[in-house]
């Protein structure tokens, strides 16, 4: 049996030649030959890539220590201990544009036009024709003495959660109808006859359960009174930080913080004011909204913002569908036309172009 020793090309692909046994070459023509041509793998490529992939892992590592958060920004920023935890790569970059602004809102600096945006707002809210304007939370109990007055701004505030200003107002409307405004009142009366005067309030039965729980507390601790501070506002079954805020501004003439509801935190997120670096959605919450907006609003603008901000938002800057084309300042407004507007408003977009 004859063998040949085929040396084989170094190029990515060689051929073998089949050949039969018992095959002369000396004396005859080789016979017809067979070629198989086989893909050489690149192993030596594959051990370079599989070695230099550990060295990848680390600075991936590194990179996902991202930007400080917004209470970061707020309590630790004087002293700098917030930005010092930024990872190398991050400090190396260069900010610029919005995130510019950003890190300004977070020092306390005031956004770019502010003052005009906030002066353009109160000129399309001159007519106060939002509900807000007449139904509002800090119209109840408006004819009553201060101190009645002031345990009807706190029950109307603990309705007026996920419920409509013209709803909360009914509700209020019906329990001074039937002598049920106090914390007397309250008190002796049945919690079926509360929940049938506050409905379709939402979460009427809770709240209706609520409210008992606050009358024997007020008429203990108060002499029928509400509590004067914050701290103790917000020690009453089902009052957020938002009512107490509002009790405060409205009941005592005591302010200690912004009001912030889902309006004023939508509006403020839509204008830039509110904004994180780095991230596309700004502040999640109302209460994140109220303190970043007190580390540069004026506290003389502290109480008109709420109802300026509610209004505008119950009728032009609404929660779906913005109208941008009734806007008069939507070219200083970053959101303006992106989300989806009312068919009137796209109208209005185009004939302005």
């Amino acid at each position: 049996m004859s063998h040949i020793l085929l040396k084989m090309p170094n190029s990515r692909f060689y051929s073998k030649r089949l050949l039969q046994p018992n095959a002369d070459f000396s004396t005859s023509p080789p016979n017809p030959e067979l070629r198989v041509f086989v893909r050489r793998k690149r192993q030596k490529n594959a051990l370079q890539i599989s070695k230099e992939e550990p060295k990848n892992e680390a600075p991936i590592e590194h990179k996902s220590c991202g930007l400080p958060d917004i209470e970061e920004f707020a309590y630790k920023e004087a002293n700098g201990s917030a930005l010092s935890r930024k990872s190398k790569s991050t400090q190396d970059m260069p900010v610029v544009g919005t995130e510019v602004a950003s890190l300004n809102r977070m020092r306390g600096e005031p956004p770019a036009n502010w003052e005009r945006v906030l002066e353009g707002i109160r000129k399309m809210r001159t007519s106060e024709d939002a509900p807000v304007d007449s139904m509002g939370c800090e119209k109840a109990g408006s004819s009553l003495p201060p101190r009645e007055r002031r345990f009807a701004v706190l029950i109307s505030s603990l309705l007026s959660s996920q419920t409509k200003d013209n709803v909360t107002h009914g509700a209020i409307q019906r329990l001074l109808q039937n002598g049920l405004l106090t914390a007397e009142a309250i008190d002796k009366a049945d919690e079926a006859t509360i929940k049938d005067l506050i409905y379709p309030v939402g979460f009427y039965t809770r709240k209706a359960s609520n409210m008992k729980k606050i009358a024997p507390i007020c008429l203990t601790k108060y002499d029928g009174d509400i509590p004067s501070s914050l701290d103790e506002l917000l020690l009453l079954p089902g009052i957020g930080p938002k009512m107490a805020h509002l009790v405060m501004n409205v009941g005592w003439n005591n302010v200690q913080g912004i009001c912030v509801d889902t309006h004023v935190h939508r509006i403020c997120n839509r204008l830039g004011w509110v904004s994180q670096p780095g991230r596309k959605q700004k502040t999640s919450s109302p209460e994140q909204t109220r303190e970043v907006l007190q580390l540069w609003l004026p506290k003389e603008e502290w109480v008109p913002i709420n109802p300026l901000l509610v209004g505008f938002g119950q009728t032009i800057c609404t929660p779906i569908r913005p109208r941008c084309g009734m806007c008069s300042v939507s070219e200083l407004c970053p959101s303006a036309f992106k989300e989806s507007s009312s068919p009137s408003s796209k109208s209005k977009k185009s004939a302005q172009k």
